[in-house]
């Protein structure tokens, strides 16, 4: 498979209706599993995982047992499933918002999983209840598809990085309020409190992080990019040398742009270098205690030159 299959063209002006509707349903699915999973720290607890055919809630627990949520990327459709055997399933097609969620609540209540969510929106400007919102309806299942094939090896590289690191540090894991794939390392310092942080960021970042991820659009910068930063943001970081990649200093974060990665000899060995370059920035620039923290490994990326 040549690179250019490997890494898929990702054009957000080509999907971001696809995009914008896809932000919603996960909320959706997101929400249901906030509300029935025990909280855990960082919101760890809330997050979707890659799939080797889309993206999952894994186990949430229910009366009888658990069941579990499934977006598949390659049949187009998403699966309940529970503990008891039990399924349903419905196609992956352009819907509204509003239909979506009627169709998977009722999916939700036709099993005996009895939740109520906020139908608010999170994350996004100009919020419409999901039980209102006619305006989101797009769904190409061809970028759906690219969009979760960027994810898996984006995923495969954050995997990597994550085992050079013997620090407290998150599960590779997709936020759906953000939309990014992403993975946090931690000093294990607190953090001073963030000045005007609302309750969910108060939360996330009560302890020094490296944040590393993935956007597939927007997330700021209007296009597919990988990023990292620090927080609290450590003095002078935004002047160190990271190779690939640059510093924003609108968004106050490094980034390395898709495209950039698509045109790379080995793309994972690009995002890979940019993931240690930026890491190394932050943490020097931090004074993180790196011969604690770090476990430097050999282990080539699946798709490295031999």
């Amino acid at each position: 498979m040549k690179q250019s299959e490997r890494w898929p063209a990702l054009p957000l002006a080509e999907w971001k209706d696809t995009y914008a509707t896809l932000h919603m349903w996960t909320q959706i699915v997101g929400k249901v599993r906030l509300a029935l999973t025990p909280p855990i720290n960082h919101w760890w607890g809330t997050a979707l995982y890659v799939t080797s055919r889309g993206l999952t809630t894994s186990a949430i627990p229910y009366e009888k047992g658990c069941f579990e949520i499934h977006f598949d990327f390659i049949a187009h459709s998403l699966e309940i499933t529970t503990s008891g055997g039990e399924v349903r399933a419905f196609r992956l097609i352009p819907r509204t918002v509003a239909e979506f969620y009627a169709e998977f609540m009722a999916a939700l209540h036709s099993l005996g999983i009895d939740v109520s969510v906020w139908t608010m929106p999170v994350e996004v400007p100009r919020p419409v209840r999901f039980t209102l919102d006619e305006g989101h309806s797009a769904y190409d299942s061809e970028y759906a598809h690219r969009f979760w094939r960027v994810l898996v090896r984006a995923d495969n590289v954050f995997r990597e990085f994550r085992s050079r690191f013997i620090g407290k540090c998150s599960p590779v894991h997709f936020f759906w309020g953000s939309f990014d794939l992403c993975v946090t390392r931690f000093s294990g310092r607190p953090a001073p409190p963030r000045e005007g942080a609302d309750f969910i960021q108060r939360e996330a970042y009560s302890h020094e992080v490296i944040s590393c991820g993935f956007w597939p659009g927007n997330g700021g910068f209007g296009a597919p990019a990988f990023y990292c930063y620090g927080a609290p943001v450590p003095p002078g970081l935004g002047e160190r040398p990271v190779h690939p990649g640059a510093w924003d200093g609108k968004l106050g974060e490094f980034i390395l742009r898709y495209d950039e990665v698509r045109e790379a000899v080995s793309p994972a060995q690009a995002v890979l270098d940019f993931l240690e370059s930026t890491y190394s920035a932050a943490a020097d620039c931090a004074r993180w205690d790196r011969a604690a923290l770090d476990r430097p490994m050999a282990v080539a990326p699946c798709d490295a030159p031999k």
